[in-house]
């Protein structure tokens, strides 16, 4: 499986639309566009899950700057969110 982040997204593309736009490079696990937790809005990107790596790559090469819902999308692998252990959040009291 390879996850890919989609960027630049319309405001009115949906996980379907998400999904229709990239089905065609093969099998598709999850599609989920992102949106505000107290709006519901879109935030403009998502993230496509492909059940092969070869169908992900080829939907980075083809898909990348092409045009989407009026906008010109940015595709690429997606990368692992990490926590930065070093940010603090200590209390601050007395030991």
């Amino acid at each position: 499986m390879k996850k890919l982040f989609v960027g630049n997204l319309s405001w009115n593309t949906a996980d379907a639309e998400l999904s229709d736009a990239f089905s065609r490079f093969g099998e598709i696990t999850e599609a989920k566009v992102i949106t505000d937790r107290n709006t519901g809005r879109s935030r403009g990107f998502g993230f496509i899950t492909f059940e092969d790596t070869e169908a992900a790559d080829k939907a980075i090469s083809e898909m990348n700057g092409t045009s989407l819902d009026g906008r010109e999308i940015t595709v690429n692998e997606a990368q692992d969110k990490r926590r930065d252990d070093n940010r603090g959040g200590g209390g601050g009291g007395r030991w």
